[in-house]
């Protein structure tokens, strides 16, 4: 491309910047394009959910009505099929021409068309089109090509054009919260919040400033209670989440910033709407996704702020008479799900939010579907909508034949859950006698009871950075010591594996030092960190054996292990702490020691761990993005992350081949454990440990009942003599069939 065309493209994405939404920009690119370019007509068309293309911009095309070309038809569709750029002239004599009625087209005299390429996939198409039959110039094409690749990080933000095939079945797309299937009646939330305080001025800045503190008073007492009641229904660890809102209300200097803005004149919703902007902005403007996360704890606290000056903190809420309940709204709050009462709530859906977020945590405690960052929605009070978390699709205005079959997917669901609940309890032993000891994945106390209701041989993966993650500072030892300490009452005499503190990566602590990584999943995470920060690990050591109180049943899980040193330090710490604990006369029993096998530098340098550790648990999920080298968290490369990829499932038989040599159990606890086609392939594999979530239980539990081991051996034969992922999950779901299983994908 010349240099001046790149100054025109520099130009362009210039000013582009400036434009205040994406669909703005849009238009300033088709207008800019053609205007660089001399053209008569630049058009923007983007893929809709059924493949067809839907004109979204255009400079000098018109048409009376939305224009849409069926999918695969017209030239457009021939970029699509072809994967390039079509330069031509004369396009209505051209076989694959497509007539759009109104459009005048048969005006234009050249066609070029690029493809908008994104993660791999078409989903779009920018079309140039001229009264002069001259294809155009390859400078000029490559110009375009550029600006497609710009344009389709624009428009993929975009929300999915909808078709002129009138109101019903309106699907929106956003970020899985928690999984599930939910259909209920809109209840909106925020529509008159914080957000929509203009600038005021007060009279007497004196009494404002009376107020605030009144206010101020007021909402801690409110956020008291609701503490109380989160902590008796889901436990300290999720009641802990109401504290952030606490402290960054006693924060000081938020309270400053109210105080600056009410002596300068202004009101006190404007003064705490400035205050409240400022600390959010703080936190968007950081690195981490987690402390990015963070914004949505201090607009939550600004529009408690605001409804209880208004005294309208009290929601009015629809009689439970009308079923189910869908909060909705740009954030939901831990007030607005505290609440409801737990039998009323049917999902969550927010306009915006991430994964990360506090209410995704409580979605998932609550084992209620939930959607984030779904964008603004036209949705009105009382609307029926379903919510797809497993998808993290939500669609408005389902039709009659799609709310049917809906319900009745979910009725069969549900059908099916109670009666697998209700055998949840039975062991799972194989049709041929083989016993698999099936156990819950762990971090809240809100798990716990769900995974004893639903069959849990025991506890396979306690994440102990959860309980450290939903607070705002170090849990003390003795803090810590309770939390441990309730798991191991619950289950007994049952086995309860605590894998030490796993942070980094995706996982930061936000109250310690932020480490600036170039690639965080390679960096200060998992063992590293907390021999990095001894003092964690040592107190966390101390607070598991005492939890334990001289039990047999608790056992240490070390992540992310990649060298002898790291071993042999952490095996050193840990006695130093049982002859501490030992000489303050606290009764205590050395735990059974195990590692994750998550780098794959371990696997090879197990024969050399046998006589140190005494069992080993596979992390599924980080092995296989570190085998494949793609981080699962990316998501321009996590279409490519596969579990199942032949080098995975080799590399899996490798380690329990190994770990049988050295004559050290295996469990399996990353996505693979609850996934059923993985499931009959690690059976195969000699695995007899399983370790999931407390909701996938009972099916997993169904699942082993009803199959033999003899058979997945022989799965396992033939699995291993194919190449690709396709394969292996063909001759897995034929497996299944042929047991007469079916389940969901």
């Amino acid at each position: 491309m010349g240099s001046n065309a790149m100054l025109e493209l520099t130009r362009i994405i210039q000013n582009v910047v400036l434009a205040t939404s994406p669909e703005d920009q849009v238009q300033m690119i088709v207008d800019a394009i053609s205007d660089v370019i001399a053209l008569d007509v630049c058009s923007l068309y983007r893929q809709s959910g059924n493949g067809d293309m839907v004109l979204i911009a255009s400079h000098g095309l018109v048409a009376a009505e939305k224009v849409v070309i069926p999918s695969d038809r017209g030239l457009v569709g021939r970029v699509v099929r072809m994967r390039r750029s079509v330069n031509i002239t004369e396009p209505t004599e051209h076989p694959d021409f497509y007539y759009v009625p109104g459009s005048a087209e048969e005006m234009y005299h050249s066609f070029c068309g690029v493809p908008l390429v994104y993660h791999g996939d078409i989903i779009g198409v920018l079309v140039v089109q001229s009264r002069r039959p001259e294809l155009l110039k390859a400078e000029q094409e490559a110009l375009l090509t550029t600006l497609a690749a710009h344009l389709a990080l624009l428009i993929i933000a975009l929300p999915e054009p909808q078709l002129p095939r009138g109101p019903s079945n309106e699907r929106s797309v956003g970020i899985s919260g928690a999984p599930g299937l939910a259909i209920g009646k809109v209840h909106l939330l925020d529509k008159d919040g914080l957000s929509t305080v203009g600038e005021s001025s007060c009279d007497d800045p004196a009494f404002e400033l009376e107020e605030w503190q009144t206010l101020k008073q007021a909402t801690l007492e409110d956020l008291v209670q609701e503490r109380e009641s989160v902590q008796a229904a889901l436990g300290d660890s999720l009641a802990a989440v109401l504290d952030a809102y606490r402290m960054l209300l006693e924060d000081p200097y938020f309270t400053t910033l109210i105080t600056q803005e009410i002596e300068a004149g202004k009101a006190l919703p404007w003064a705490i709407r400035q205050a409240v902007r400022f600390f959010s902005d703080q936190f968007k403007a950081m690195d981490d996704p987690y402390l990015q996360a963070r914004h949505e704890d201090i607009e939550q606290l600004g529009d408690k702020l605001y409804q209880i000056w208004r005294g309208q903190h009290l929601t009015d809420l629809p009689s439970p008479d009308e079923g189910p309940l869908i909060l909705m709204g740009h954030h939901v709050s831990v007030s607005d799900i505290v609440s409801l009462p737990t039998d009323q709530l049917g999902g969550i859906v927010c306009f915006a939010g991430a994964a990360l977020s506090h209410i995704a945590i409580f979605a998932n405690a609550l084992g209620i579907p939930a959607v984030m960052g779904v964008g603004e929605l036209k949705v009105n009070d009382g609307e029926q909508v379903i919510v797809d978390g497993d998808s993290a699709k939500v669609i408005l205005k389902p039709s009659r034949t799609l709310l049917k079959e809906f319900k009745k997917i979910l009725t069969a669901r549900q059908s099916f859950d109670r009666e697998l609940l209700a055998e949840s309890a039975n062991p799972a032993i194989t049709q041929d006698g083989v016993r698999v000891a099936v156990m819950a994945n762990s971090g809240l106390q809100s798990d716990i009871m769900p995974g004893i209701r639903n069959g849990a041989d025991g506890v396979g993966l306690y994440r102990t950075e959860v309980p450290f993650m939903v607070r705002d500072s170090l849990p003390s030892e003795d803090e810590q010591t309770e939390v441990y300490r309730h798991v191991v009452s619950a289950y007994g005499d049952k086995p309860v594996y605590f894998r030490t503190l796993d942070v980094g990566s995706d996982k930061q602590l936000p109250y310690l030092p932020q480490y600036e990584e170039e690639n965080p999943a390679l960096g200060m995470r998992g063992m590293r960190f907390t021999l990095d920060n001894l003092q964690l690990l040592m107190h966390q050591f101390r607070a598991i054996l005492r939890a334990a109180n001289g039990g047999e049943q608790v056992h240490l899980l070390l992540p992310m292990v990649s060298s002898t040193q790291e071993l042999d330090t952490c095996i050193e710490l840990l006695d130093e702490v049982v002859e501490q604990l030992h000489e303050e006369g606290i009764s205590v029993c050395r735990p059974k020691l195990g590692v994750m096998i998550e780098v794959p530098a371990a696997i090879s340098l197990l024969p050399f761990w046998k006589e140190k550790i005494d069992f080993i648990s596979v992390g599924t999920n980080d092995l296989s993005q570190y085998l494949l080298a793609v981080d699962r968290n990316n998501a321009k490369v996590s279409k490519y992350y596969d579990s199942l990829h032949p080098a995975v499932v080799h590399e899996l038989v490798r380690i329990i081949r190994t770990a049988e040599q050295c004559e050290l159990p295996v469990s399996i606890c990353g996505e693979m454990a609850s996934d059923p086609v993985s499931v009959i392939l690690l059976l195969g594999m000699g695995v007899r440990k399983l370790s999931m979530s407390s909701a996938k239980l009972p099916r997993i539990k169904w699942l082993i009942r009803a199959l033999s081991v003899k058979d997945l051996e022989k799965l396992l034969q033939a699995a291993l003599c194919v190449d690709s992922s396709k394969a292996i999950r063909e001759l897995a779901s034929q497996a299944l069939r042929d047991a007469g299983i079916e389940y969901d994908k």
